[in-house]
Order: C-alpha cells, then sequence, then structure tokens
C-alpha cells in the first residue's frame, strides 16, 4: 500500500510552501470529472499555455483537456479511431490520446500519483528535498514538470540515448539532469545511479516509477473511468469490449485494466513488449529504438494476475511507421488507400511507443479473429513532437522517403501485421513472469521474499491500493483548507 503516515513539522512546512507560492492540488475525483473544478481556476486557466509552468495546470492533468495549445477549457475524453483502411482489421480500435497533456505526455498524471501523496502527508519536504525521477524519457519529464508546479527541486535521471528533445527541454525545468549509459532498455544503469545518490546524498527522495504504487493507482483509477466513459459512449447496442492492449515500460498504464477488468470481467489485458528485448515473452533482453517501453525487467508494480497475453513488436516496423506516417509521401500513399485524409493529417499524434501500441491492438484483433462489433482500447502515450530529431536522423540514415516505401511499409507492416511473437497465458505462465520479479526487486532493490509472495497469494494485496483514493483525495482537500487558497478562490 501506499504510505500515508503524518509527518506533522514536514507537513506544516509544506503548507507554507503551497501557501506562499498559490498552489491548489487537485483532487483524483477532479481529474476524472474536471465539471468539480472551481469555476474560477477554470476561469483562470484561459490565459495559461498547456505546457505553461504554472501551478495550475495541475487541473489539467486530466484526460478531458480541451485539444488546444492555450486557455482550453475541458471536454470529453480525447480519443481516435482507427479506420479499417488503415489497420487492415474490422475491429473496431479506439486509443486514448496523451498528447493534451501538459508536457504533450500522460506521464504527468503518473507522477501526480507518486508525489502528491508524499506531499500532503509531509513525508516529502519542499523545503529541504529534492525529487529524484529515474526514468527512460517521459516520466522524469512529468516528474521534473510536476515538481515544479508544486514549488519542489528535482533530478531527472534517463539514458544518454534518448531524443535530444527529452534532454533539451528537462534541462530547462529540472534543476539537475543525469544522463547514465546506454538507450531504452538500459534501466538497471538508473537503478545503480539511484542507490548511489542514496549513498552520497541527504537531501533527496527517490521516485522510481517502477515500484511506486501512485503510478499504478493514477492510471487504474483516472486511466481506468476514462476508458469506462469512452466505452459507455461508443459501444452500440451489438458492440462488444474485447480488451485494453498496451506497451509497457514501468507497468503503471496498464494498471487501468485492473479497473476495466472489474467493470468488464470477460475482457481481456495484453502487455507488449520490443522484439530487441522480449523480456515478458521470452525471458529475454537487449536494446531497442521503442522509447518509453521494455526495461529488461518485469516492473514491481505490474500485476500479472490481471495479464492475459504478452506480444512483441518489431522496432523497425516502428520506425518505419513513423516515416510513412510523418513523411508527405506516406501521407499522401495513405490517402490514396483511402485512409481519410483528416484522420492522416492528425497520425503525428502518435509518438514511437504510441505507434508500437497500434501495432499491438493489430495483433490482438487478428489473433481473436475480431470483427466490426469488437471494441479494442490502447493509449497513444505522447506525439512526434517529442521525437523530430528522431524523424531527422531517419531521413538522414536511409534518404528521401518515396511512394514506393510507402507502399512497401503499409502493406508489410500494417496490411501484413502478423500474430507471431504473441503468447497467451495461463496460470502457470502468468506465475512465471511474476516470478522474474525477484532477481531485480527481492536481490537488487531491497525487496522482500515475503511481499513477491504477497503479490501473488494475497487476494487483498492491489485492492488494498485501490481502495487508497478516497483517503488520497481526503488528504488533499485537508490540505487545500489549510492553505485557505480554496476560499480565496
Amino acid at each position: 500500500m501506499i504510505d500515508l503516515t503524518i509527518y506533522p513539522e514536514q507537513l506544516e512546512r509544506t503548507i507554507r510552501r503551497a501557501r506562499e507560492r498559490n498552489i491548489i492540488i487537485p483532487t483524483f475525483a477532479q481529474m476524472k470529472d474536471p465539471s468539480l473544478i472551481p469555476a474560477a481556476v477554470k476561469a483562470r486557466l484561459r490565459d495559461v499555455g498547456l505546457w505553461d509552468v504554472d501551478s495550475l495546470n495541475l487541473f489539467r492533468i486530466t484526460w478531458k483537456n480541451e485539444p488546444v495549445a492555450r486557455g482550453g477549457g475541458f471536454g470529453g475524453v480525447n480519443i481516435m479511431e482507427l479506420p479499417p483502411s488503415l489497420t487492415g482489421v474490422p475491429a473496431r480500435i479506439i486509443a486514448l490520446v496523451g498528447k493534451w497533456f501538459p508536457t504533450g505526455a500522460h506521464k504527468v498524471g503518473a507522477t501526480f500519483g507518486c508525489l502528491v501523496p508524499r506531499l500532503i502527508t509531509g513525508q516529502f519536504d519542499p523545503t529541504t528535498q529534492k525529487a529524484v525521477w529515474p526514468s527512460t524519457g517521459n516520466y522524469c519529464r512529468g516528474g521534473a514538470y510536476d515538481a515544479a508546479l508544486l514549488a519542489c527541486e528535482s533530478v531527472a535521471i534517463l539514458p544518454e540515448e534518448m531524443s535530444r528533445e527529452r534532454f533539451e527541454w528537462l534541462s530547462r525545468v529540472a534543476g539537475e539532469v543525469i544522463a547514465t549509459p546506454g538507450c531504452e532498455s538500459n534501466v538497471k544503469e538508473i537503478f545503480d545511479k539511484c542507490w548511489e545518490l542514496r549513498e552520497t546524498r541527504d537531501d533527496i527522495v527517490i521516485f522510481n516509477q517502477f515500484d511506486e504504487f501512485g503510478n499504478h493507482l493514477w492510471h487504474y483509477d483516472v486511466t481506468g473511468h476514462a476508458m469506462e466513459e469512452v466505452l459507455r459512449q461508443t459501444l452500440g447496442p451489438r458492440d462488444t469490449y474485447r480488451g485494453v492492449v498496451l506497451t509497457t515500460g514501468s507497468a503503471g498504464t496498464i494498471g487501468c485494466g485492473d479497473y476495466l477488468k472489474e467493470v468488464f470481467p470477460a475482457s481481456k489485458v495484453a502487455a507488449s513488449e520490443a522484439l530487441q528485448c522480449p523480456t515478458l515473452l521470452l525471458n529475454g533482453f537487449g536494446g531497442h529504438r521503442i522509447e518509453g517501453i521494455g526495461d529488461k525487467h518485469v516492473p514491481w508494480i505490474h500485476n500479472l494476475k490481471n495479464t492475459d497475453m504478452v506480444m512483441s513488436i518489431d522496432d523497425e516496423a516502428c520506425m518505419s511507421l513513423v516515416r510513412l506516417f510523418n513523411e508527405p509521401a506516406g501521407r499522401a500513399y495513405l490517402v490514396r488507400q483511402g485512409v481519410p485524409e483528416q484522420l492522416v493529417d492528425q497520425l503525428d499524434l502518435l509518438g514511437i511507443s504510441s505507434i508500437a501500441n497500434l501495432l499491438s491492438v493489430i495483433k490482438f484483433a487478428r489473433w481473436y479473429e475480431l470483427e466490426e462489433q469488437d471494441v479494442v482500447l490502447t493509449v497513444f502515450t505522447d506525439s512526434m513532437e517529442l521525437y523530430e530529431s528522431r524523424l531527422r536522423e531517419l531521413h538522414e540514415e536511409h534518404g528521401p522517403y518515396t511512394d514506393t516505401d510507402a507502399a512497401a511499409d503499409y502493406h508489410r507492416y500494417l496490411l501484413g501485421c502478423t500474430t507471431d511473437y504473441v503468447e497467451e497465458l495461463g496460470y502457470w505462465d502468468r506465475r512465471r513472469i511474476h516470478n522474474l520479479k525477484y532477481y531485480t526487486w527481492v536481490e537488487q532493490q531491497g525487496k522482500t521474499y515475503a511481499e513477491i509472495q504477497a503479490q501473488w497469494y494475497d487476494r487483498d494485496y492491489w485492492t488494498s491500493v485501490h481502495r487508497q483514493i478516497a483517503e488520497i483525495d481526503a488528504l488533499i482537500e485537508e490540505f487545500n483548507e489549510r492553505t485557505g487558497l480554496l476560499e480565496e478562490v
């Protein structure tokens, strides 16, 4: 469970800091339903840009932001439905769009879920401590951003081979940026740096996305409810919701599957990773180019008992589709193949891991031979705004993108997407993957044998975390009352 022990002296300093910096913290309820946000806050947001480092943007940590760069209000969940002309399958594929979060990625929600419980209990003191965000990309961006909004100093840690856009942005927002050796899947090096910081500094608190249950909880509650709302609004009388399919990095987003299984017990949860680093599928390892996923270990917060399928996606397919979706020749070819032009113009809403999610959900639909009345969900975590340098690198490496390239990529990777590297999981398959946690978390990172057993055998282990939402919201409301800022609003 998330520790909600109160530390009164540190909490009082935190409340004083929030009062001085005019910080009001939204509740989980308000992130799920922005109609609960005070009207005065909404009015002030009309003058705030989506990426502005302004504490008011805490209220934009929601799937329901108006899709504009500045001054937007709130509406329904931002989604895209992908037609068969693009996917090659008849099933209805619907994706939640992460572009319209502050920072352009949904990780600001996960980091909120990790940092805020420590602030409202006094466990983290923003006047004396720094928040450390170990990550392979968007998590440390979201953490540095949320920390800035909450008047906390931060330290970002990420592999040196991540996109230049991430480093450039972090240099302006995070107090410190540490680049560790390797690429996307080199998480052990990040963990080693965290241990080094623990041993040499007493002014830090580490928020490790791979074992912080606030990451899981935010997606269980906020993303899960957003998906349920989308389904309630889009399912026709003959439609059936079949499942959610997601690539896994920290395994935070896939926490929404726990909620969806409670509401739709027959639905499935599928986890995907890079073929070049098939840890879940083959106990494998390796480097890959799908930034944001696949890190050579099984995250502590991944509830394997609720995972029904694992699969792997070739990173070459993702990088090829980056060009198909964003190069002029690729977009023109898609329109000629009958993909609606309005949709083609929005394909830059898919970053690299979003494309991996798209390929994963196509595999899922092909495996189960889904038809027109079958609905599958996924998430487009971020957009190409964070990967323009990758597109330039592909152009420099391979040269101009032609009609022939577009035809090959469309037919090979979309219409030709196959069901290879897919495994349905039985009880012992799930248990096998769960057991892999031991080597990272018990042997290396200080977790206990008793707790890894409890994750599997204790029927109340995961639900006890989920039940903490009401308690956290009550503590947020009490915190806001003590600052007195809500009365002023």
